[in-house]
Order: C-alpha cells, then sequence, then structure tokens
C-alpha cells in the first residue's frame, strides 16, 4: 500500500510542477498585456499632483534638444527632477545645471537645489564600439540602472535618443510587470529623425516599452502609426 502511495506521489510531483509553471507564464502574460493596454493611457490619478520625473540626457543634440523640451514644462509639475547622463558625458550635466540655475530667481536656489539631482549611469555602448563587446558593457549598465531606478523611483521618464536610456526604459517597464512602481515613459525622437526611427528609439517602439513616443515629422509618424506626431519642437 505504502509503495502504491510513493508512485502515485511520484506521479503527481511532474504534473503540480508543470501546472505551477502554466498557472505562472499565463500569469505573467496577462499581467505583460495589462501593462502594455495601461501604459497607453495618461496619469489620470496624478493630474494634479508633483510628478517625480527623470531626464535623460545624451550627448551634443540630444543634449541640447532635452533642455530645450525641459525649459517648456511646467516645473511645478515635474518635480523633483533627476538629471541622468553617461559616465563619460560631464558637459551634459553641466548645462542642465545652468538651466535648473536660471529657471527660477536667486532667492529660490536653495529649493531648487533641494528638489534637483544630477546623476550618471554607465552607457551600454559607446559610439563606435563593437556590438559584441557591447553586450558586457550593456548587461553593467543594466545592472547600475537597476540600482539607480531603485533609489529614485521616478513617476515620469523623458528621453530622446541617447543609448543610455534603454537600460534604464527596460527596468522601468519590469517593474510595472512586478507591481513594483508605474513609471510613465515618454520618448522624444530628435528632430534629425526625418524618414526612420533612431535605435532606441525603434527598441521602444517595437518591444512596446514607452507609453508614447513623440515625433517631429509628420512623414515619420506616418511610418509608425503609435507614434504621435507633435511638429518641430526646437
Amino acid at each position: 500500500m505504502q509503495m502504491e502511495d510513493s508512485g502515485f506521489s511520484m506521479m503527481m510531483t511532474p504534473k503540480l510542477a508543470i501546472t505551477c509553471i502554466v498557472i505562472t507564464v499565463i500569469s505573467i502574460m496577462i499581467r505583460l498585456a495589462y501593462v502594455i493596454y495601461q501604459s497607453s493611457k495618461p496619469l489620470k490619478n496624478l493630474a494634479q499632483q508633483p510628478v517625480s520625473t527623470l531626464i535623460v540626457l545624451g550627448s551634443g543634440g540630444h543634449t541640447a534638444e532635452m533642455l530645450n523640451l525641459v525649459s517648456i514644462l511646467k516645473k511645478e509639475r515635474f518635480t523633483p527632477r533627476f538629471y541622468v547622463a553617461a559616465s563619460t558625458d560631464n558637459m551634459s550635466l553641466q548645462k542642465s545645471r545652468v538651466l535648473e540655475t536660471s529657471l527660477v530667481d536667486q532667492s529660490d536656489n536653495e529649493k531648487v537645489t533641494k528638489a534637483t539631482q544630477f546623476m550618471q549611469i554607465y552607457r551600454s555602448r559607446e559610439v563606435g564600439q563593437s556590438y559584441l563587446t557591447s553586450v558586457s558593457t550593456t548587461l553593467i549598465a543594466i545592472c547600475h540602472a537597476l540600482l539607480l531606478m531603485i533609489k529614485i523611483r521616478p513617476q515620469v521618464i523623458i528621453c530622446n535618443g541617447p543609448g543610455t536610456c534603454i537600460p534604464l526604459c527596460i527596468i522601468a517597464f519590469l517593474f510595472k510587470v512586478a507591481g513594483i512602481r508605474w513609471s510613465s515613459i515618454f520618448y522624444v525622437e530628435s528632430i534629425a529623425r526625418v524618414k526612420r526611427l533612431s535605435l532606441s528609439g525603434l527598441l521602444l517602439y517595437k518591444l512596446r516599452i514607452a507609453d508614447q513616443i513623440f515625433v517631429q515629422w509628420p512623414q515619420l509618424q506616418s511610418k509608425y502609426p503609435q507614434t504621435h506626431y507633435v511638429g518641430c519642437l526646437m
């Protein structure tokens, strides 16, 4: 009798394990579909409240475009602000500090200093770096992005092209799926992109990671119908 019970238990164990795996996979797929569906909706419940905002800076033209966009944002709405740039890009953070200083009167500088932070992150791939070696640097960047996202946990992420934003957006999306934090990701494609999305924009578009992707040329929106045409922002 004991041998029969033991044999029955051995038969049930694999079936139970398979059942648990199937249920887990189905649950993850349902949650993933829910996150993708909900991501396209605006932050209705935070409409009148300040939202912590992560601003990802690139270099050169990307930084100029992003700072131009930040300058027209409602500062009391998107606060506190966290500026993030690649570890090799000190100029972008300097420019963002200059912008923040220029946005307020001298008497409010102390308040702005407390509400705004400037950080650096490892870059996924340097310009000219081979795709083979970029695998290891991307993994390092993702680990660093994870620590950064755990620390600041932004409600809004604004980015516009640099590869630096990809690990941060991936972590933010995984946080959504896991129910840890809901960060709305807004990607603004560079004005230099007229006919096709950049690699970063294409990844976020194809993987449905970004909540909304904004383009500055109508022909680009026609090619990628899930993007939003907003005209030239520069």
